[in-house]
């Protein structure tokens, strides 16, 4: 009778590894799932605040709610055309004005004493009149500039307005105007590469003067930039203009006016910007006259983007959720086609933030900013649609252009508030979009300055917590499995290596008794 024992050698230990590790891979695989859903969550939550800022901060605040979005007056210029420009807020009183510009405002600026120059010009400035320096030109090429012993950039010092700016030796001309340009010195740095002069001009009108606290003879940035504020310092003047109206009794009515920061006056809701003096006999005419286009147009914008982001929000709060379409494990995406795994994971994005209760909170205020005013936009042609629409609006432009032809402070009131703004829909809805932008930062942190789809997610969130306690528990189970495998096969390897040993001495015992 003759005993044999299988060798281990054909085992196919791989497979019997693996089929081990299945099983205890599950509880990893559940870990990964989960942090993958959150993190799409968090993706989810970002989109949202996208939509909620661009609502927010380019409709509301930057288009909306500005003066001139709701006027319902055009300004037209005759006579002089090139003395002024105009521009008619809502408060504009109709009345004709006649403008005569005295003087257009000046901003302050600082002129140069001369080029900046490469190499001196010599002794006869015609036949060598030097080089001059180039936007590319960097200090320690300037004429006075020079590089230190050591090969360190020597460090340079300006202060202006208050604002003290640091420049390296090794900056160009170009990048000296963009660290002042960018700066909150309040100034515009600008360099004529035909004249080769450097100088500062005041952002606005209003500033009296630029002061630099340095002076030229103990500042080598200055005079390495050609320029001395003690001798060519222009203050600020301001602009002058005559506005003339007739009164009720026939007589004209002629006042003077300076200007503001931005070079303008208003009066009467027109604010005029001077442009230039105008001839004596030649006066420019202001005259207005009611066009509520500009209005309706508002308006109608208004309730697009409302209802834009009003039915986004409720599709996101009602979207089906497939609780049986979880996110695919690596493993389980080797066996499918691409189509197969873009479907399925359609289905497991599908109701991220179904019933979200900082979506639900912001479309009821949403909802409730418009039905605390029904009455009054209701007034204007503006009403909501079915109960089954979600807090739809819709609009009766006849209506809407009817009232504002005859009291278009209803619609401005309304909307963009009276004395305090804050009780206009505008202001009110804005406040709404902030309230749930900083509840999105919080829990998923999100950027609530910023619509940006690529911004990166604060860390310091519920949602950012969380997904870093999934990353530490996924890195330390992934350490216990790979620790489980290698076990796992040094037992395989050693159980071959004893039957291996088992067989020889049995091949050996039974070849010895034959």
């Amino acid at each position: 009778m003759t005993i044999r024992i299988n060798g281990f050698s054909g085992f196919d230990v791989d497979s019997m590894v693996t089929k081990l590790m299945t099983a205890k891979r599950i509880p990893l695989d559940k870990l990964n799932q989960q942090k993958t859903y959150l993190s799409w969550q968090r993706d989810s939550y970002r989109e949202m605040n996208s939509k909620m800022f661009d609502f927010k901060q380019n409709k509301l605040t930057d288009t909306f709610n500005k003066s001139i979005a709701m006027t319902t007056r055009q300004a037209t210029v005759s006579g002089n055309k090139d003395a002024i420009k105009v521009e008619v807020s809502g408060e504009a009183t109709g009345v004709p004005m006649t403008v005569t510009v005295l003087k257009v405002g000046t901003k302050a600026n600082i002129a140069p004493k001369g080029p900046m120059m490469v190499e001196p010009a010599g002794a006869d400035p015609v036949a060598n009149p030097g080089k001059k320096a180039a936007l590319t030109t960097t200090l320690d090429k300037l004429n006075g500039g020079s590089a230190p012993a050591d090969g360190n950039p020597e460090t340079f010092r300006l202060t202006i307005n208050n604002t003290e700016l640091k420049f390296s030796s090794k900056d160009s001309i170009s990048t000296v105007i963009g660290t002042i340009n960018s700066s909150k010195a309040g100034v515009v740095a600008s360099f004529d590469e035909v004249s080769g002069e450097f100088s500062l001009t005041a952002k606005e009108f209003g500033s009296p003067k630029i002061v630099v606290a340095e002076k030229y003879a103990d500042s080598k940035m200055l005079q390495l930039l050609n320029l001395n504020p003690a001798e060519n310092n222009n203050a600020a003047e301001e602009g002058v203009v005559n506005v003339s109206t007739v009164s009720a009794d026939g007589s004209t009515v002629v006042n003077t006016f300076t200007t503001n920061k931005n070079n303008a006056v208003t009066v009467n809701g027109v604010t005029i910007t001077l442009l230039q003096k105008s001839d004596s006999t030649n006066p420019s005419t202001i005259t207005t006259t009611i066009d509520p286009s500009k209005a309706v147009d508002t308006i109608k914008s208004f309730i697009q983007s409302y209802n834009d982001l009003l039915n986004t929000l409720n599709n996101k709060v009602d979207e089906a959720k497939y609780r049986e379409f979880t996110p695919l494990t690596d493993e389980q995406k080797t066996s499918m086609k691409e189509s197969e795994i873009t479907s399925w994971e359609a289905k497991a994005k599908s109701g991220l933030l179904k019933n979200d209760d900082i979506l639900k909170e912001a479309i009821n205020s949403m909802r409730s900013i418009i039905s605390s005013k029904m009455g009054q936009l209701s007034a204007l042609g503006i009403t909501s649609g079915e109960y089954f629409e979600g807090g739809k609006l819709y609009l009766n432009e006849d209506k809407l252009k009817a009232v504002l032809m005859t009291n278009p402070q209803e619609a401005t009131s309304l909307f963009q508030g009276n004395s305090d703004a804050k009780d206009g829909i505008f202001s009110k809805l804005n406040a709404a979009m902030t309230n749930s932008m900083q509840k999105f930062s919080d829990r998923a942190g999100t950027n609530k300055y910023s619509g940006d789809l690529s911004s990166v997610f604060k860390s310091e969130s519920v949602m950012g917590k969380k997904l870093k306690d999934y990353t530490s528990q996924i890195s330390k189970l992934t350490t216990r499995l790979n620790d489980a495998e290698t076990r796992y096969y040094k037992q395989f390897s050693a159980m071959e290596t004893a039957m291996n040993k088992l067989q020889s001495q049995s091949s050996s015992l039974f070849g010895s008794s034959s």
